[in-house]
């Protein structure tokens, strides 16, 4: 397939804006158990919310550059009942309404009790928007990566490792960027998010390199004997019926060739998970602004990458008719 960059944007944009704010809302459940130390509802929640809501509305504006008519963008929202898309289109808008009103509850300090759990925990308001911006956050990561993995007829996506690959690594780069985000506000929870950063980005390796396995492994339905309907042990085809190239060529196919490919993921491989893992680890040990930060901005460099790679890996069956150019 031919990547999209404002596909690219949008989905690496809101999955970090999405694994930033759970973040958030994790350290504020932990601190109801003194798990963690409690924190300023001003400088952490209200300022965290609105890091969360500058990247889901840059990934947001991103979007609006793939629409051929963006005055009609809210039509995408019609066809709720049946497709992913609109599924996406529906949460997100509301995902970010959420997380807007937990930041002005903060911002506020409307954190007055609601109820009691027991003698201890106390929850209140902004803990109960938290809840539900958190439910809406893992809809979107499951509506945006089954746009992709419902497709039956690209098999490199039509997997559960897309919905895993999707999530984790979405959450990996909003912990990291909470780490960044704890150094920099003098936050003592830095330490926390560094290790849970840590975790997640382990568990993403883990996954999305089982998703890299698999797709190396397929042996696709359409071959070029299904494709025209001959069973000759040997067909090649030396030309598309057209001298040049046209609407399939550059919509279905990314036009690199496979040492180009090969080369982007090794060098996504480094800057999503070797490059970070070193850093958070070396912020383990040594206290620094820098670490977290340079974690965050190198893995989110390697998810552009990784998403590239991602769309560009995946075979469209018509290709078979399209392959070369006399």
């Amino acid at each position: 397939m031919h990547p999209a960059l404002s596909v690219i944007f949008l989905t690496t944009l809101i999955g970090a804006g999405q694994g930033f704010f759970l973040a958030l809302y994790t350290g504020q459940v932990y601190s109801l158990g003194n798990l963690l130390p409690a924190q300023s509802s001003l400088t952490f929640y209200a300022y965290g919310s609105l890091i969360a809501l500058a990247l889901l509305a840059g990934g947001l504006l991103a979007s609006f550059f793939h629409l051929g008519h963006p005055e009609r963008a809210w039509r995408a929202a019609s066809q709720w009942r049946t497709s992913w898309l609109s599924r996406e289109v529906i949460i997100l808008p509301l995902f970010m309404g959420l997380v807007l009103v937990y930041g002005a509850l903060h911002y506020f300090g409307l954190t007055r009790p609601v109820f009691r759990l027991g003698q201890a925990v106390v929850v209140d308001l902004s803990l109960l928007v938290g809840g539900l911006a958190s439910a809406a956050a893992f809809l979107l990561y499951l509506s945006t990566a089954m746009i992709y993995a419902s497709l039956r007829f690209l098999q490199e996506w039509y997997s559960p490792l897309t919905v895993a690959n999707y999530t984790l690594l979405g959450l990996a780069s909003g912990f990291t960027l909470a780490a960044a985000f704890c150094a920099w506000s003098g936050s003592e929870l830095v330490l926390f998010y560094t290790s849970e950063a840590l975790l997640l980005t382990l568990i993403a390796f883990l996954v999305r390199g089982l998703s890299l396995l698999r797709n190396r492994r397929i042996r696709h339905k359409s071959t070029l004997q299904t494709a025209i309907g001959v069973r000759h042990t040997r067909i090649e085809q030396k030309a598309q019926g057209a001298m040049g190239g046209s609407f399939n060529t550059r919509e279905f196919f990314h036009g690199r060739s496979r040492a180009a490919m090969r080369t982007l993921k090794y060098l996504f491989l480094v800057l999503v998970f070797g490059l970070p893992l070193l850093l958070l680890g070396a912020g383990l040990a040594v206290d620094s602004l820098w670490l977290p930060a340079a974690a965050f901005l190198i893995q989110y460099a390697g998810l552009l990458l990784e998403r590239f790679y991602f769309f560009a890996d995946s075979r469209h069956p018509q290709n078979l008719y399209y392959q070369y150019i006399s």
